[in-house]
């Protein structure tokens, strides 16, 4: 259910309160960004994806009725709009690896996904570990990628996730099943991959 307040800017907004639809993008951009990103893995998309977002809900937002989340309301569109581009893309061969917007110095990755308090060593074997697993997710076809990102990376509840991708809770959860088969298939094999390229 929505919040009054959060109803009152939503009602505002549709009537074209400029003031009011700039606080709903200040409340939710960093959702909508951090779903694009995980999806395309470099920031120059995730913030194409996030401006092409938002223009789309300001163009649909007369079409919310209020049934539903708010929030679930724009994840729907986030999806929808980044499965549409890296569609697009794929077919173009223009997908990039989501490792290579990462920063890496001296074997290091970006600091953003560093915990403090790890020895140097464990910082190392951290970085490399999402940096494989991220690699990994990449290779999922696209219906297994999208939503492991909505449940294993972002949290969404099976019930969100319905929502958002407009299926049933008996197919997200199939589907999530699947994926993470497909995952853990990919993950042996690059494993093997490295093993054997040492050897």
């Amino acid at each position: 259910m929505l919040h009054d307040m959060e109803k009152t800017i939503i009602k505002k907004a549709k009537k074209g309160d400029k003031d009011a639809f700039e606080k709903l993008i200040i409340k939710y951009e960093k959702r909508v960004y951090n779903i694009a990103y995980q999806m395309f893995g470099n920031e120059h998309d995730a913030n194409d994806m996030a401006q092409e977002v938002f223009i789309k809900i300001y163009k649909s937002l007369d079409k919310f009725n209020f049934k539903s989340s708010f929030s679930t309301w724009i994840h729907r569109i986030t999806v929808n709009t980044c499965i549409d581009e890296y569609r697009k893309k794929k077919k173009n061969n223009k997908v990039e690896s989501m490792d290579e917007s990462m920063e890496q110095q001296d074997g290091v990755i970006h600091k953003q996904f560093v915990d403090k308090g790890l020895t140097p060593e464990e910082k190392v074997i951290k970085n490399e570990n999402i940096l494989f697993i991220r690699e990994s997710i990449n290779e999922l076809k696209e219906e297994h990628k999208i939503i492991i990102i909505l449940r294993d990376i972002k949290g969404y509840s099976y019930d969100d996730i319905a929502d958002i991708l407009g299926i049933s809770i008996g197919t997200v959860k199939s589907r999530i099943s699947r994926a993470r088969l497909s995952l853990k298939k990919i993950i042996i094999e690059k494993k093997e991959q490295n093993k054997n390229a040492y050897v």
